[in-house]
């Protein structure tokens, strides 16, 4: 879990610095952490240690990559988002669905295609002067 989430983020991150640096232009890297990398979750619901550390990693390397690279005009930002369906969710969500929309403002978990608006304004000239952040996309469960 750590060598794919924390050292596989800091490994495709450095090679496209290089390439940034070595073009001279700057550029914008948008990581893909998660709220597990904020807070804990309910053990009732998910027993996931490894992959809440992991995520917790890839915060603090954007955060450190921002200010190692912010003189060569790369900003490096992250998205964290809450549950949404995949794969690696389906268990957890099919034991506790409900009660998981019901820990999110918005009352249900993500959808798919709810992302893309977070990454592409972190990577777009919309957000020149943002580096070093985490965008959390969870429907509200960060703001209880």
């Amino acid at each position: 879990m750590v060598d794919t989430n924390a050292t596989g983020t800091f490994l495709v991150s450095q090679a496209a610095a290089r390439q940034m640096i070595a073009r001279g232009t700057g550029g914008a890297i948008v990581n893909t952490a998660s709220v597990a990398g904020l807070f804990g979750a309910p053990p009732q619901v998910l027993r996931a240690a490894g992959y809440h550390a992991s995520k917790g990693a890839v915060i603090a390397l954007t955060r450190q990559l921002a200010t190692e690279w912010a003189g060569h005009n790369i900003r490096v930002n992250a998205i964290a988002p809450g549950f949404f369906p995949s794969r690696m969710t389906e268990a957890v969500i099919g034991r506790s669905e409900e009660k998981m929309q019901t820990d999110v403002p918005l009352g249900r978990l993500g959808r798919p295609g709810e992302l893309k608006g977070a990454a592409l304004f972190l990577a777009s000239a919309a957000a020149s002067y943002v580096t070093g952040q985490v965008l959390v996309v969870d429907g509200g469960a960060t703001a209880w």
